[in-house]
């Protein structure tokens, strides 16, 4: 492959309504004739240079720049505050950070708009008592029902000085990414192609759960739609021709698993592929639009459902007679195809739409693909010896787990991608022609196993290399208790070609396998990697590249969604201030207490 065959896509937009910004809330003492005078030029750097740092650091998921609003006056009462309100509603703000570096009248200034994440950073600083309001303001954002996270740093600092410390860094960007991604979400869509796979309860779509807290609608369409498109050519053809070329060209056929009773033919797997592409445009098509089919006199369907995740159900009632989805899944949850490098989709193979939920809590805080797969094996060290003769080591001494599912198990989880020479998993516009084309060199493509799938269809097969720091999570919801979040940091391994074969065909071998072993914790599910297997709350995971815990546990409390399971160091737990009202002794007790005090955002 030439590697000029790849070029990065401009950052876009795909889904309706404009990204989310940020709005900068500059808050003052309002008191005139000395007061208020001698802090204006402070308050307002203060916020132009929260605005500045954050632009600096932070993007959408879909690689555009992140935009900061500042309010056009420092906020020193409630009229203000109303101004401020109106412009941020104008402006599109999804999310708000008030600034002070001094005391303010605490109720009149505060962001009241309880739809809107929000925190307050206030100086650490002798001259003026910007710490005394924030502790004022937490309050009032506690007594009101509205919580908001606190900004604090360790360390005093002199009235002039206007660097932004490492600690409230650290602070103002988990609380963005986090905020970001709840504002990004509302008012999106989530489209179940299809209902039920084999009654896996996360594919028992809960438009409820959607709406209530995470603002977004759920569109279901039935799977027989994909044949109407299919056969009345509801596509691009010249995309269609183009993709097809490339597939030929790019997705290597693999070793044939199927004992030769089960093999199909040559011209059948051919007209797989024909299909598979086909399915592959037609779900895009019906997340997003495409303007191309509105040229083609297909205007309704050139709408698309606005859609910033889905589900394929495809098992059984479409395998069992058409190509599974397993190649619309994995190509479009990838870094690039045919039209070269962009933003992944985010698609659930058999609907499961909760771990949709999960892959698109990832993708929307890292802007990396995401890994698909069944938590499917627990491997103790012992097995491991008793099968293969090896044994484990390293970060793998107590075992580890076999995540393996065909479909929606992105390329870019080869971990082909690199930096400084070590395997990742980059943000989309990062990713090198080059880095794409190992993606593809490292991922082969085999025949589904036909007992599986009747219906024919692709399976990608690739072993993820070892070394990653990658987070598994996963969005479980439980009758009487609502959603709840588990969490598993850890790293991916790198076992020896051999081990990794005796393994890995022990069970589908045309399947992509990522061996990975969750950091243990010294208690509850994380006192060892059996413990995690066993506690894991449903038979599939979303994996994200990096220890993005810390970013989820704080995403979560946004969202009222507590965490139930989680070995992120408690020092790194960053919640609304108002939760240590809930048991500060006992943090994830508190979560939960403070999630079903406040309850869902969006609930009525």
């Amino acid at each position: 492959m030439n590697d000029l065959e790849l070029t990065h896509n401009p950052p876009t937009n795909r889904l309706l309504g404009s990204p989310p910004k940020i709005g900068i809330r500059p808050t003052i003492d309002g008191r005139r004739r000395g007061v208020r005078e001698s802090l204006e030029e402070q308050t307002m750097q203060m916020a132009i240079g929260v605005a500045d740092f954050l632009s600096a650091n932070l993007r959408h998921a879909n690689g555009l720049p992140i935009e900061c609003v500042i309010a056009d006056s420092t906020i020193g009462g409630v009229a203000e505050s109303a101004l401020t309100a109106e412009k941020f509603a104008r402006e599109g703000v999804g999310v708000s950070i008030t600034v002070t570096p001094c005391w303010c009248y605490g109720s009149e200034t505060m962001d009241m708009d309880p739809l809107i994440p929000k925190a307050v950073w206030g100086f650490n600083g002798t001259e003026r008592p910007g710490a005394v309001y924030l502790a004022a303001v937490m309050a009032g954002h506690a007594q009101k029902g509205l919580p908001a996270f606190s900004i604090y740093s360790h360390d005093v600092q002199d009235a002039g000085d206007t660097t932004i410390p490492a600690d409230a860094q650290e602070k103002l960007l988990r609380f963005a990414r986090a905020g970001l991604t709840v504002a990004s979400m509302r008012g999106k869509s989530y489209l179940a192609m299809g209902g039920v796979s084999m009654g896996i309860a996360g594919s028992i779509v809960d438009q409820d759960f959607f709406e209530d807290y995470l603002g977004m609608r759920v569109e279901t369409i039935d799977m027989s739609e994909f044949t109407r498109r299919i056969e009345e050519g509801i596509f691009d053809p010249e995309e269609f021709d183009r993709a097809l070329s490339w597939v030929k060209k790019n997705c290597q056929e693999g070793k044939e698993y199927n004992p030769p009773s089960n093999q199909r033919s040559r011209e059948r797997k051919d007209e797989e592929w024909n299909i598979s592409v086909k399915m592959a445009l037609i779900a895009r098509d019906l997340m997003v639009g495409n303007p191309r089919l509105d040229e083609l006199g297909f205007g309704e369907e050139a709408m698309g459902r606005n859609a910033i995740a889905g589900g394929f159900q495809g098992q059984r009632q479409w395998t069992d007679h058409n190509p599974n989805g397993d190649f619309l899944e994995a190509i479009l949850t990838t870094s690039f195809d045919w039209n070269g490098i962009r933003q992944p989709y985010i698609v659930a193979t058999e609907n499961d739409a909760l771990n949709g939920v999960s892959m698109l809590f990832g993708h929307l805080l890292t802007a990396t693909a995401q890994i698909f797969a069944d938590v499917r094996t627990y491997w103790s060290p012992d097995a491991v010896k008793r099968v293969s003769g090896y044994e484990l080591t390293g970060r793998a001494s107590d075992g580890i787990l076999h995540l393996i599912n065909s479909g929606p198990a992105a390329l870019d989880g080869t971990g082909q991608q690199e930096s400084d020479e070590q395997p990742v998993i980059k943000p989309w516009w990062e990713i090198t022609p080059a880095e794409a084309n190992r993606c593809l060199e490292a991922t082969t493509w085999h025949a589904s196993i036909t007992e599986y799938f009747r219906g024919g269809g692709w399976s990608t097969r690739y072993r993820t290399r070892g070394g990653m720091p990658m987070t598994m999570c996963r969005l479980n919801l439980v009758k009487g208790l609502g959603p709840a979040l588990q969490i598993a940091e850890g790293y991916s391994i790198e076992l020896p070609d051999e081990v990794h074969q005796i393994l890995d065909e022990r069970t589908n071998p045309s399947w992509p396998t990522t061996w990975f072993a969750p950091n243990l914790a010294g208690g509850g599910p994380f006192r060892d990697v059996y413990s995690v297997m066993s506690n894991w709350g449903a038979n599939h995971g979303a994996i994200s590249y990096g220890h993005i815990g810390a970013d989820l546990i704080t995403l979560a409390s946004m969202l009222r969604i507590p965490v139930y399971m989680h070995n992120v160091p408690e020092e790194n737990l960053y919640r609304p201030h108002v939760w240590a009202a809930f048991g500060a002794l006992e943090p994830m007790g508190s979560d939960f207490r403070a999630c079903a005090n406040f309850g869902p955002v969006y609930g009525l």
